[in-house]
């Protein structure tokens, strides 16, 4: 897991460094994919499925401005400057995945899109914090909502983080929200958990809703939207996160 969280953030890393008004997100999704596969490992997005829909094309999610999460690359979309985008991608090394999601500036943005980005950003660092023994799984969740709802903004309720192994999406659920009905939300963390938290940080109201091409998903009242993500796994320390060079 820590050689593919190492492929994943390489991926990111290539991505990150060809950022910039009038790249395409299909381009990004081409760059990913073969560093991705030019270090022996597969790119787990690509045909993944769900129920009722087409398995999903692509490599990568890239996910813009209002887009939170699943945004399927385009030739012909372009990035411009002043844009947000969430860029989520996984892959299969020998049997093991990796998973992380970042959420970048396109060019200069404005100061609010700045505070939103470093919000989005410190609600995960405060996330994988918490994420030490005795800790339960609702403590993970309870920092993101508490620090991100601190600062003025939302955490989307209708995805969450997840467990991650020898699969992208295993138990437990990671929610980005606390509340004593949530499932498994009283879990208790143990050494040698690999879970990946990804709080995904509004500027507006919580609601989503899923476009037509039934993958990505926008906030119903447009307002942006960023999304970062690690995987990690539980010691009987600090956690590690598996998802850097």
């Amino acid at each position: 897991m820590r050689e593919a969280g190492r492929i994943v953030a390489r991926a990111h890393q290539a991505m990150r460094e060809a950022l910039r008004p009038g790249i395409t997100t299909a381009q990004l999704d081409r760059i990913a994919e073969s560093v991705i596969r030019d270090h022996g490992a597969i790119p787990v997005f690509k045909g993944y499925p769900k129920p009722k829909s087409p398995n999903y094309p692509a490599s990568i999610n890239a996910s813009i401005n209002d887009e939170i999460v699943h945004g399927i690359p385009s030739d012909k979309r372009s990035l411009r400057e002043g844009d947000i985008i969430s860029l989520d991608t996984a892959c299969s090394y020998q049997g093991f995945v990796g998973d992380s999601a970042w959420s970048y500036a396109i060019g200069e943005v404005s100061t609010h899109v700045q505070r939103l980005l470093a919000v989005g950003e410190q609600a995960l660092m405060r996330a994988i914090e918490a994420s030490v023994i005795p800790n339960e799984v609702r403590d993970i969740a309870r920092a993101i909502q508490t620090f991100v709802e601190g600062q003025g903004y939302s955490v989307i309720r209708d995805y969450t983080g997840h467990g991650v192994g020898r699969k992208m999406h295993e138990e437990p659920e990671i929610p980005n929200w606390w509340s004593d009905r949530k499932m498994g939300s009283s879990l208790k963390l143990a050494v040698g958990m690999t879970f990946a938290i990804e709080p995904m940080v509004v500027a507006g109201r919580p609601d989503t809703r899923e476009l037509a091409d039934q993958w990505t998903v926008v906030t119903k009242d447009r307002s942006l939207a960023v999304h970062f993500e690690h995987t990690i796994a539980i010691t009987d320390g600090a956690p590690q996160i598996l998802t850097l060079l």
